[in-house]
């Protein structure tokens, strides 16, 4: 099975408010980035998330209930890199506090942008600088 970390580019039509078992997001219409990692199973996850019958559990569960994925863009690394993409994004773009980082240290998982294409490019950027640091491949 391939591991790796990837970043779902999504969007969302119009204000919402996103509510979890334990949380409420207020969430802007525009554009999100979304970082997560399957170390057991990548093909999975992503699946998963495409999935429109799944089990409500993690944010992003709740979040794709709402939002349509754009592109999802990954690298195949068996290396735990979810938290310095997620980082590199945060010194970017908004980051959406405690959105997807209940189990770390980090700020959020979630980043939003008015402007798609920044956000793409931006995802793509540090996907590329994790894969030339040798942690990975794109």
């Amino acid at each position: 099975m391939i591991s790796g970390t990837y970043i779902l580019l999504l969007v969302l039509d119009k204000n919402r408010v996103i509510t979890t078992k334990r949380s409420r997001f207020h969430l802007n219409r525009g554009f999100y980035a979304y970082v997560g990692s399957a170390l057991n199973n990548l093909d999975s996850r992503l699946k998963r998330h495409l999935s429109k019958n799944k089990k409500l559990h993690w944010h992003i569960d709740f979040l794709l209930e709402k939002a349509v994925i754009l592109k999802i863009i990954y690298i195949t690394s068996n290396k735990r890199i979810e938290c310095g993409l997620a980082k590199s994004l945060n010194n970017k773009f908004e980051c959406i506090r405690n959105f997807g980082s209940s189990d770390c240290k980090c700020t959020g998982h979630l980043f939003f942008s008015e402007n798609y294409k920044k956000l793409e490019n931006a995802a793509v950027i540090c996907l590329r600088k994790r894969s030339a640091m040798g942690s990975s491949r794109v």
